[in-house]
């Protein structure tokens, strides 16, 4: 009898390891990782322009600056790999020449506006770096018109304000809602994209104050501002210019002096995690 009640209080109690362990449970978090968080070009603060969004079935990646090339850090390589561009210039590019060390064993997708392969194939190919056909792994374009798609997970791109066209992002995925407007000036798509996101990935490449309306670019107010008329939940700044935010210092002292009119605010620096 002892015996017995010591065999049946040992499946009772595998039975509550095995029903409250975190493997039965199936509730996945979206991590966010900023791989570079400068603008312009690297410094001792950080590596130019790269969001990594781990999915659950995707892995998703925001511009192809320097930063871009630390994901293999961070993920396993075993799920489809979606990178969004938002434009041309070089701190959004400059890392494609870094896309042959990795093995995206389901293959890449590159997503940006009309155009993007052909300006993509003058850029990523000898003699500066080797050709898209000849990485270890499948390329993929995928050209998107303003407006929204199923890429396959919902996607919503609008033009946003800077001297070249430049796309801000809207992803929902996984019952998340995440926004990637980069590089703008303040304007009324950066407010549509980011509406009710859990999630928007905004730039401050500008002072406190500093107006630059001759190259479009977003103060902290007026990142800020976006946030407040879009009913962001969270609000994570990068693309630091790398000529005025020259130490981590001077980024802190954007969280000290703007956390109070956005509680929480993200200031993100290199390889900074978050979860959603």
């Amino acid at each position: 009898m002892k015996i017995d009640l010591l065999f049946s209080y040992q499946i009772i109690q595998n039975l509550h390891l095995n029903l409250f362990s975190p493997s039965h449970h199936t509730m996945f978090y979206m991590k966010v990782t900023f791989l570079g968080t400068n603008g312009w070009y690297d410094t001792a603060t950080g590596n130019t322009c790269s969001v990594l969004v781990q999915s659950e079935k995707f892995d998703i990646i925001f511009d192809a600056g320097n930063g871009i090339a630390k994901a293999d850090r961070y993920i396993t390589q075993e799920k489809p790999v979606y990178l969004f561009l938002s434009h041309f210039h070089l701190d959004h590019i400059a890392g494609l020449h870094t896309l042959v060390k990795f093995k995206f064993r389901k293959g890449l997708t590159i997503c940006g506006q009309p155009g993007t392969k052909e300006v993509l194939d003058s850029f990523v190919r000898e003699p500066f770096t080797v050709p898209f056909a000849k990485l270890p792994y499948q390329v993929n374009f995928l050209e998107l018109s303003e407006g929204e798609h199923p890429v396959p997970f919902q996607t919503e791109c609008r033009w946003l304000v800077h001297p070249v066209p430049c796309f801000g992002y809207r992803l929902v995925i996984d019952n998340k809602t995440i926004t990637y407007c980069t590089d703008t000036g303040f304007c009324r798509n950066a407010i549509i994209l980011a509406r009710n996101a859990d999630l928007l990935i905004t730039e401050c490449g500008l002072l406190p104050g500093e107006q630059s309306p001759e190259w479009p670019h977003l103060n902290p107010e007026n990142a800020i501002r976006i946030a407040q008329e879009s009913d962001a939940k969270r609000l994570a700044l990068m693309h630091f210019g790398a000529e005025v935010y020259k130490t981590q210092h001077d980024r802190a002292m954007v969280k000290k002096q703007f956390e109070p009119s956005f509680p929480g605010l993200v200031v993100a620096s290199d390889d900074l995690c978050i979860e959603i």
